[in-house]
């Protein structure tokens, strides 16, 4: 008889992309560690955004992710299952960087990425020896060759007909506000061209009445990581007529030949991590690889080439005056950017600053909960956190107002029916998460 893995994604509290239906986007990553279960083992997994969890459920190891904004609910959810006797084990960044607080809840810990550590850990639950903390030393795992994952097991369960493709882990930038460099290591690890192309050759169109049945979202952190690799990359993609979309640095607009094979291969869109227009703040934090000055035409460029820009901005540096909210919005208007992503500055455990605003004395709330960029859990140095607050919300409804839609969006060159609804879906969002819906 096969064992029983139960893998569970939890949902937060009022997260502002919660369980509205616009966001039930998959988790790549309890796929991948599905994939890496040996064949002994049935696996489930539950995403709490898109169907409930039973308590009652059978099972002889559960394991559970954990972002920061879900810690909390991670933990209780652990709680539940261990006080009927089934071993709990956990992992992803928030345990990674709190695994001592995590193992109150939990058996065992997974610090950072569980290849090499998965099966090792499965084989010694299984000889009833499982230990507290499994992480790698002297490196990272060999992305080569792991085995493909099985989007069957998201079948059914009411996601957006998207698949998450992973091309790359590591970031060489380190800034400040960002746990990725010290999660996934300094430079970048490209999975080889060819493993790529055979998870796309994979997949399956997803039933249903979408357009899109073959988008792609490659969740990477900078899509052209090496530029040798982004060009065989996107040059192999280009026959599989697919719509996709990414992340990539504002460089990426420098690049004609990057951009053109982009909207060749079937680029719709692409995230910038803009973060903000004071080339100061950007030092101040380790960006400085951003130009302000280059913004705009960082934005015309891509919509030259039809692709499509979701520009992201953070609210809360200690170089932000009362003025930025304004500016911000000013730019994203004038820039025609087609999606605006507004984040109030978290510092996040395992960032250099969570260290900072430790040692500094200016974290003002240790709730979990609050850590999910929509919430200001730290003292602003030249406004007050209810200032903060105020002016991110006022940014996003000015942003999402009909008219500021419509600015953005008319005559900027993108496709207007995959970035309108993308804009109405956030609006609502906004509208059911603001403080005013709550009150």
């Amino acid at each position: 008889m096969k064992k029983r893995l139960l893998l569970i994604s939890p949902l937060g509290d009022r997260s502002l992309l919660g369980s509205d239906f616009y966001f039930r986007l998959p988790s790549l990553g309890l796929l991948k560690l599905a994939s890496l279960t040996p064949p002994d083992w049935e696996v489930n997994i539950v995403d709490e955004k898109v169907e409930p969890l039973d308590f009652s459920s059978d099972a002889d190891l559960v394991g559970i992710t954990a972002m920061t904004p879900v810690a909390k609910r991670a933990y209780e959810i652990a709680d539940r299952f261990r006080s009927r006797g089934i071993p709990v084990v956990m992992g992803g960044m928030h345990v990674s960087k709190l695994p001592e607080e995590a193992l109150q809840h939990c058996d065992s810990v997974v610090v950072g990425e569980a290849e090499d550590l998965w099966d090792v850990l499965l084989a010694d639950l299984g000889r009833g020896q499982m230990k507290s903390i499994y992480r790698h030393e002297g490196g990272f795992p060999c992305l080569d060759r792991r085995p493909l994952p099985d989007w069957d097991l998201y079948r059914g369960k009411g996601y957006l007909p998207v698949h998450f493709v992973e091309t790359t882990r590591g970031c060489p930038f380190n800034c400040e506000f960002c746990s990725v460099t010290s999660s996934f290591g300094g430079k970048f690890r490209n999975r080889p061209v060819d493993d790529v192309e055979e998870e796309i050759r994979a997949m399956k169109p997803f039933p249903g009445r979408f357009t899109w049945q073959n988008l792609v979202f490659f969740n990477d952190d900078n899509i052209i990581s090496s530029r040798s690799h982004a060009r065989e990359l996107l040059t192999r993609m280009i026959p599989y007529r697919l719509d996709w979309l990414g992340q990539t640095s504002v460089d990426m607009a420098q690049d004609d030949e990057m951009l053109a094979l982009c909207r060749k291969s079937g680029c719709m869109g692409l995230l910038v991590g803009f973060e903000s227009l004071s080339a100061e703040t950007l030092k101040s934090v380790n960006k400085g690889v951003n130009k302000p000055q280059q913004y705009l035409d960082v934005v015309k460029r891509m919509h030259d080439h039809g692709i499509g820009v979701k520009g992201s901005f953070i609210f809360g540096f200690d170089t932000d005056d009362e003025g930025v909210f304004e500016r911000t919005v000013e730019f994203a208007q004038k820039a025609k950017v087609d999606v605006v992503y507004y984040s109030i500055l978290t510092p996040y455990p395992g960032t250099v600053l969570y260290r900072q605003m430790v040692a500094e004395g200016r974290i003002i709330d240790h709730d979990w909960n609050h850590y999910n960029t929509h919430n200001v859990v730290f003292r602003p140095k030249n406004m007050t956190p209810e200032r903060l607050l105020d002016g991110y919300w006022s940014a996003l409804k000015e942003s999402f107002s009909y008219s500021s839609i419509f600015k953005r969006m008319w005559g900027n060159g993108t496709r207007y029916n995959f970035f309108f609804p993308m804009n109405f879906g956030y609006r609502q969002s906004i509208a059911k998460a603001s403080p005013s819906a709550r009150a």
